[in-house]
């Protein structure tokens, strides 16, 4: 019994050494402050027009068709549109109507820094993330290449309205008429596109509107756990498919649903292309640009609009927070970026649990101390058969102190003897190992609740702990923690093992160390579990009379 406790603390052991390391690439580590947005007259990462989608209805573009590099490389003297709204700040260039940066006003990259928003969209050369769309046509069309003209350049969300309308009209010398318009709302991360086409061009005008992500690869993540940074594309029957850089790197990914949605999702955050909703059939794809950028994005069904008639498309794109209760109204399985990995099973619930104490408490502290109540009370009864277990083989701890002075360095007859000992006493060695056993998965699943749920990033509890997902600054939660491991230790029967006895001895030191750099809301979580877990064990061991 005591090699398998070993063992499964050593388990432990190594399982809060990958999480110490995926939290300190993940926070510990300094973040880099987003770097100053370029000015508006600045020069931008040339796109090659591979990452324009293929026509798949008609024949291809010839080379000619799009502007020349030297062209779409120069964009000075054009000012891009400032758009502002209570949560979103950004830009987008006229030249093809890109949303080139976007900030998101209500989270700061630091909670000591307020007045800095994370930067989640960015057209500089080390952090590129845009968001591209077009018309793609065998005739002249507004790819994402393409002038359009303005009215202005400002808007803001002013008091009172609800909305904003941002128009950008383009015109072809035969008569083809444009008009994409972006409509921004009052609390939400959720924007419409739209466009309006009038054909004046004598003859039947046939394209399709495409939306894309385009991003360039992040620095490359070496931790062992680390959360998922790529495309993700939900589609009837692979409602959750995770498509990495390497992947788009060996081969284009291409599926065609009549419903589903695209995104480039990171940690916090999403970016979704969503499709209006109808029967036809529309193409969902990612692909590698000389496997420097990558995009992925939606190919709407194609429009065929006759000399003389208007039509028009629209679709829905989502830029921020991965915060469930905006993510899933807007689309099914959206939710699902908020990926909680293959403990989504306990990690759903989990938070689930959280956030209805939060609504009554109005602090993510509180809920989680409360959570851990709950979780306590569900695994009384088997912590408590476990504890009697214990209790049990701790009142025998003299006798077997007799055999081991009785057998010596014979581990045969000693272990034998022992094992008779426990049956005899009607006592399971291996019950004191189940609270390990039941706490493990828990343990990661709330660990995967705090890396994922953005709802707690930089909530504070009480005095000194302003940031739940952030190391405890003054590490008191973590001696708290090695204090109450000792205590618990104390109440336990003694290996019997020397060596063993003094690897159990150095666990309170190691694991105080490590939870150390841990997130302080999983450290609360075990602070207040193993307090809760003393006193229920020292309650039956007096009980029992093994004190």
């Amino acid at each position: 019994m005591d090699n398998i406790k070993t063992f499964l603390i050593f388990g432990l052991l190594i399982v809060s050494l990958l999480l110490w390391e995926a939290w300190q690439n993940e926070y510990v580590r300094p973040a880099q402050i987003a770097e100053q947005l370029m000015t508006e007259t600045g020069v931008y990462p040339v796109e090659e027009k591979g990452d324009l989608p293929d026509l798949p209805v008609m024949s291809n573009l010839s080379d000619g068709s799009l502007p020349a590099l030297d062209e779409r490389r120069a964009t000075g003297g054009l000012k891009q549109i400032h758009i502002k709204t209570d949560v979103l700040d950004l830009y987008i260039d006229p030249k093809g109507g890109d949303i080139r940066r976007l900030a998101l006003s209500k989270y700061p990259v630091e909670s000591s820094n307020p007045d800095v928003p994370v930067q989640f969209l960015n057209d500089n050369a080390a952090d590129f993330f845009v968001v591209q769309s077009g018309l793609r046509s065998d005739a002249k069309a507004p790819t994402h290449y393409e002038q359009y003209s303005v009215e202005k350049s400002e808007y803001e969300l002013s008091a009172g309205k609800e909305s904003i309308t941002v128009p950008m009209y383009w015109q072809s010398k035969d008569g083809l008429k444009v008009t994409k318009t972006y409509r921004f709302h009052r609390d939400s991360y959720l924007i419409d596109v739209d466009y309006q086409v009038t054909n004046r061009s004598g003859q039947t005008f046939s394209a399709y509107p495409y939306a894309q992500f385009n991003r360039s690869r992040p620095n490359d993540d070496t931790s062992l756990i680390y959360t998922y940074t790529g495309a993700v594309f939900s589609s009837p029957g692979d409602e959750y498919e995770k498509i990495d850089f390497d992947d788009l790197d060996d081969a284009s990914y291409s599926k065609t649903a009549a419903s589903g949605w695209t995104a480039m999702i990171q940690h916090y955050f999403v970016a979704a292309m969503i499709p209006s909703p109808s029967d036809q059939n529309k193409t969902f794809y990612g692909k590698s640009i000389n496997e420097e950028n990558y995009t992925a994005g939606i190919k709407m069904p194609t429009m065929n609009i006759k000399a003389g008639e208007q039509g028009q498309a629209n679709y829905s794109m989502y830029l921020g927070p991965k915060e469930q209760k905006r993510l899933e109204p807007i689309v099914d399985n959206l939710g699902l970026t908020v990926d909680y990995g293959l403990l989504t099973i306990i990690s759903q619930p989990l938070f689930t649990v959280m956030e209805w104490i939060h609504k009554l408490t109005n602090n993510w502290g509180w809920s989680i101390v409360f959570l851990t109540v709950l979780i306590k009370l569900v695994f009384y009864k088997l912590s408590a058969a476990s504890y009697r277990s214990m209790a049990g083989m701790r009142k025998l701890t003299p006798k077997l102190a007799t055999l081991k002075e009785r057998y010596g360095d014979d581990k045969k007859q000693f272990n034998q003897s022992m094992m008779e000992l426990y049956k005899a006493e009607k006592i399971n060695p291996l019950g004191g190992c189940l609270p390990i056993l039941v706490q493990m998965p828990v343990f990661l699943a709330f660990y995967w609740v705090l890396v994922e749920s953005i709802e707690l990033r930089q909530a504070d509890f009480v005095l000194w702990l302003t940031d739940l997902t952030a190391m405890d600054p003054y590490f008191i939660l973590p001696v708290i923690f090695g204090v109450s491991m000792f205590i618990q230790q104390k109440l336990n029967p003694a290996p019997q093992d020397p060596a063993q006895a003094m690897v159990m001895k150095a666990f309170p030191i190691v694991f105080t160390v490590f939870f150390a750099f841990f997130p302080s809301g999983l450290v609360l979580y075990w602070v207040v579990n193993n307090i809760l877990s003393i006193a229920q064990q020292w309650y039956i061991t007096h009980k029992l009379g093994a004190i």
